[in-house]
């Protein structure tokens, strides 16, 4: 990436950065980084924690759409003509962000090369989980529903080393991810970790053995 003197800089520099258009804000466990219906006015970069992004409908019922970790964007949807936030996201862990303007996002992406790979990447991605999600939701149990979430927020089959302990993230939160009922949550992970799929004392271990479940089931 090059600076407006024409010098190399790498991606992860600007994402350390702060600036005229861009701030560097933290979060607090279970504290909202923006709400449904507010502007949709900055892209969002993940420096460290984890967030959810969750929608109301009319009559009042969540539905939790994803959960983002470091090194990931997500409020892009100004960028593509919304002009209120579709869905609330909230930190599940201490999150630091940089929030980038819509404008300054834009003016990065066409200037940046190395820039703009990382963020088309990073939605290409998504894209792939969101399609994968449906698959699931389509012709899955519910248990391996729940072994799958698992091994995603834990990161089995990206590109960083995958992470195998799963902070801050609740049954309640798991059951909606997955489309099912907290207690049916419960049975299924009590049953993974009989099985030694998973360690589970309020964080969650995830070992290989489950991501092996999924692949051969």
């Amino acid at each position: 990436m090059k600076s407006k003197r024409g010098i190399t800089l790498n991606p992860q520099v600007y994402f350390e950065l702060a600036g005229a258009s861009r701030r560097v804000a933290g979060f607090r466990k279970k504290q909202a980084i923006f709400s449904q219906g507010d502007a949709a006015d900055s892209v969002i970069y993940i420096r460290e924690g984890s967030v959810k992004l969750t929608v109301v409908n009319e009559s009042g019922k969540e539905a939790v759409l994803a959960i983002f970790g470091a090194g990931e964007f997500f409020g892009e949807g100004g960028m593509a003509g919304q002009t209120v936030r579709m869905g609330t996201a909230t930190a599940i862990s201490p999150t630091t962000v940089l929030m980038i303007g819509k404008d300054e996002m834009m003016r990065v992406l066409h200037a940046e090369h190395e820039l703009s790979d990382r963020f088309i990447m990073c939605l290409l991605a998504r894209n792939n989980r969101v399609e994968a999600d449906l698959i699931d939701q389509l012709f899955n149990s519910t248990e391996k529903r729940l072994a799958r979430t698992l091994l995603l927020l834990a990161r089995y089959g990206g590109e960083d080393q995958p992470e195998p302990v799963i902070q801050e993230i609740s049954q309640a939160t798991l059951a909606e991810m997955i489309g099912t009922t907290r207690s049916r949550v419960n049975l299924f992970m009590n049953k993974f970790r009989k099985l030694g799929f998973i360690e589970y004392d309020g964080e969650i271990k995830i070992n290989k053995s489950l991501l092996t479940f999924v692949l051969h089931e």
